[in-house]
């Protein structure tokens, strides 16, 4: 452990530290789930609406998916303490708190990040990481040194609120649960256009409208699911995401990655393993959400997120644009995981 400390110093030092790069424009907005900007500090929230609508009927109908023997109802595929697990024999059997959560205030792991933990683009991707990486992340939200750059990103704040209401052995229980499970197959396909499907967002994750309607990509990632029904509606774990990048983007990136773009920034792989497949407590980051990957990149240069390994990264995207870190989420998005 002394030897590799050694070598993730030593290539940190090697770049020059300068400070935070401020983004007069603030947070990409697409990155953190939303279309448009959020307002300038200050402004009053929107007046809720006069009366909440009126509460649907409930949906009895018993949903299915391809591959599974299981059968729930939409109110089961959502709940929040216990929500559909519909394919068991995927993953070891999950603790408690990963199942079921705790009530009132921990809602269950694999409602958000599914039980085999691989995450959605709103989210995150907790399976493969190291059981250390993941407990100090956790300890980050609990102590005040993880937030968003955008305010609006809800779910951060939630996590915030779990992390101090879990206890260490449930924290434990969960990172060793999610590191027991090895992310080897791709669940992102890096498609790289200059125009994308039409979308509307939900909960933070773009979904592509209905017809053949595109617009322009416009220097972002539209990250969306390859079956819409089948995540929005199902949560189904075996169901993977398209990521459309900017033309050229993979090539930007490739060059950052390996080559630290002629000193701009460290190369990946010193760290995070020749295949970027994480290497001791540093994570992986191949075949990992690029929206994820560019909120990090992001919050890390703003000094939203903070902690024991954040450190290392500040002069690491010190001197990256937002382009720059858009190239290299896109391209390790690519990398099989």
């Amino acid at each position: 452990m002394r030897s590799f400390l050694g070598v993730v110093i030593l290539a940190t030092a090697s770049v020059v530290a300068v400070g935070v790069m401020v983004d007069a424009n603030g947070p990409p907005p697409w990155a953190f789930g939303f279309a448009t900007p959020p307002p300038p500090a200050g402004t009053p929230p929107p007046a809720p609406p006069a009366a909440p609508p009126p509460a649907a009927a409930p949906d009895e109908t018993l949903r299915t998916l391809p591959g599974s023997t299981l059968s729930f109802k939409l109110a089961q595929v959502r709940d929040a303490f216990g929500p559909a697990d519909w394919y068991p024999g995927d993953h070891p059997t999950m603790p408690d708190v990963v199942a079921h959560g705790k009530r009132p205030n921990v809602r269950a792991c694999s409602l958000c990040h599914y039980p085999n933990g691989k995450g959605r683009p709103e989210n995150a991707g907790v399976s493969g990481l190291s059981a250390a990486y993941f407990i100090q992340t956790m300890a980050d939200f609990k102590n005040g040194n993880r937030k968003s750059s955008d305010p609006r990103k809800a779910n951060t704040n939630l996590m915030i609120d779990f992390a101090k209401n879990m206890t260490d052995d449930e924290v434990k229980a969960s990172a060793e649960y999610f590191t027991q499970i090895k992310w080897t197959t791709p669940w992102i396909k890096v498609v790289e256009t200059n125009m994308v499907p039409k979308t509307r967002i939900a909960g933070g994750m773009f979904l592509a409208l209905e017809g053949s309607e595109k617009e322009p990509i416009a220097g972002r990632i539209i990250e969306t699911p390859e079956n819409m029904e089948a995540t929005e509606l199902l949560r189904d774990a075996r169901s993977g995401f398209i990521a459309y990048a900017p033309t050229g983007s993979l090539k930007k990136g490739e060059e950052l990655v390996n080559k630290g773009g002629n000193g701009k920034t460290t190369q990946c792989a010193v760290c995070h393993g020749p295949d970027l497949k994480g290497l001791g407590p540093v994570p992986s980051i191949a075949g990992r959400s690029p929206s994820y990957t560019m909120r990090q990149l992001y919050d890390m240069q703003q000094g939203s997120r903070k902690g024991m390994w954040t450190d290392l990264m500040k002069p690491v995207v010190a001197k990256l644009t937002e382009e720059d870190m858009l190239a290299i989420s896109a391209y390790t998005a690519s990398r099989m995981p």
